[in-house]
């Protein structure tokens, strides 16, 4: 913080200096804390050297682990895990970001799942899945929620989320050589 003026009529102005790199995504956080009465203005200063790191999310990716439709009975058992990004029928593929799980590590989930059937069937009771609504991302919130092992795919049709590393197999393993290399260092 450079500056802070209090003009003693509500109002308070407070200049930073930060890097760009931060203010990515920082624009709806900013209108959410200050319930939409906030104004933010940006002047780009100069180049300086490198700052630190920024600070990420702290949750973690709910991933698909195979291709196909998403079907109503799967979102509706994995929306207590966390928040959900897609819809019932949208198409997903292995190690497409599906949702922001509750919890710091990423799942493997399989939004395809169709419910077993049986002859033990109530009328109707299959119709009664109600899902959360979805708020689509804009190409700016997906770059602020993805990791550093996260990819943004920028389609004429969708802004979608995916893992570098599709196979849900190859990850597991990427990550266990990236632990034991820590336990070792």
């Amino acid at each position: 913080m450079t500056h802070l003026i209090n003009s003693g009529n509500g109002r308070v102005r407070i200049e930073f200096s930060l890097p760009v790199r931060s203010l990515i995504g920082y624009r709806d956080e900013f209108l959410t804390d200050t319930r939409g009465t906030g104004i933010m203005h940006s002047l780009f200063d100069g180049y300086e050297s490198f700052r630190g790191e920024c600070p990420s999310r702290f949750t973690g990716s709910i991933v698909s682990d195979r291709n196909g439709h998403a079907v109503p009975y799967a979102l509706f058992n994995l929306e207590p895990r966390g928040r959900l990004f897609i819809l019932p029928g949208d198409p997903v593929y292995e190690g497409m970001i599906i949702g922001e799980h509750n919890r710091g590590s990423d799942i493997d989930v399989n939004p395809c799942r169709e419910k077993k059937l049986s002859n033990m069937r109530a009328a109707g009771k299959d119709n009664n899945v109600t899902l959360s609504p979805i708020k689509p991302f804009s190409l700016e919130q997906t770059i602020n929620f993805i990791r550093e092992d996260e990819l943004v795919e920028v389609t004429p049709w969708s802004v979608r989320m995916r893992k570098a590393v599709l196979s849900a197999q190859k990850r597991r393993t990427l990550h266990a050589c990236r632990v034991k290399n820590a336990q070792a260092a």
